[in-house]
């Protein structure tokens, strides 16, 4: 699942990255590694603010897109 279609308040965890290598470094550098795990804040007018190692990011869709996450296991 990209991580776009998660809800608010959601905590996944990002399984793969997918794009172009510059895409792909982009969003490491920010955190987006396999196994980490992301919540979503909020969504104001198509971006997205997520928490992903203590840090508040602050992404568009078209980038999000590119993060696939699965479910956390409790």
């Amino acid at each position: 699942m990209e991580l776009i279609f998660a809800r608010p308040g959601e905590e996944k965890r990002v399984s793969r990255i997918v794009g172009s290598d510059k895409r792909r470094k982009c969003l490491m550098d920010l955190g987006f590694v396999e196994g980490a795990r992301v919540r979503v804040l909020s969504l104001v007018n198509g971006s997205f603010i997520v928490s992903i190692m203590g840090t508040r990011v602050a992404l568009d869709r078209s980038l999000l897109a590119n993060v696939h996450v699965e479910e956390v296991e409790a």
